[in-house]
């Protein structure tokens, strides 16, 4: 009972606000989300494979995600327009202490959750869109883990770096190995994994469970969903079948 990936769930302090940023900047579509009428979804018009969610958070941001996507372009010319296009959004520059000598630009949206626009010729992103990975934070094993939560294949496997790739293409998720940033509390970017179609909610948690996840309560209340931390502690929820 393999789970898919259906949503990258963001905690926003505005959630319509943010939505808009990233659906003006992305040019996907915006729509109502089934499981809590004050939040928000973005469907990929793309092979990106999963939507942008995004929920009301219970905390303000105050130190750098685990998660951030890293943005490709085919020139100089073409990473410029990208970086003119998200600051004329409502984006802003960010110094994570990359250095002067830094060929990719470091962004922060309009609640500052950080993404990088990576220069031309990248080659390990070369085979994707324009979301070429979504760069995690993470151990080799939480890599290992989300392949075989997933079903989706190692693409890199080196040094204790990690990346998967779903078989029908899309980003590249990857974990960066040591050292890992010491988690201060709950990330506000999390998975959001369904049942395949005609699947079972239960029999996907318990596989994942069997992987290596753990059932963990972060004041969800009485929900339809099961709210899970992977190896690292990361948090994700699975969700009943769409």
């Amino acid at each position: 009972m393999t789970p898919e990936l259906h949503a990258l769930t963001f905690d926003a302090d505005d959630p319509a606000a943010l939505a808009t940023f990233w659906a003006a900047f992305l040019g996907w579509e915006t729509t109502n989300d089934p499981d809590d009428p004050e939040a928000l979804a973005l469907l990929p018009d793309d092979d990106t494979g999963f939507r942008l969610r995004f929920q009301p958070a219970d905390r303000p941001k105050s130190v750098p995600n685990q998660m951030h996507f890293d943005l490709t372009s085919t020139s100089l010319e073409d990473q410029d327009r990208t970086v003119a296009r998200a600051l004329a959004l409502g984006a802003r520059r960010l110094d994570i202490g990359q250095g002067p000598d830094a060929t990719h630009v470091v962004l922060g949206d309009p609640e500052g959750n950080e993404f990088d626009v990576i220069e031309p010729g990248n080659s390990f992103l070369a085979d994707g869109g324009f979301i070429g990975a979504l760069a995690s934070d993470g151990t080799q094993e939480v890599g290992y883990f989300w392949s075989r939560a997933l079903d989706w294949p190692l693409v890199w496997d080196q040094d204790q770096e990690t990346a998967i790739r779903s078989p029908r293409g899309g980003p590249k998720i990857t974990w960066g190995g040591p050292p890992i940033d010491p988690r201060p509390g709950k990330n506000r970017l999390h998975f959001d994994l369904v049942p395949p179609p005609g699947g079972d909610q239960h029999a996907a948690v318990d596989r994942l469970l069997s992987l290596g996840a753990t059932r963990i309560d972060i004041g969800q209340g009485d929900v339809d969903w099961v709210v899970m931390a992977d190896p690292d502690g990361n948090e994700f929820c699975v969700k009943a079948p769409r």
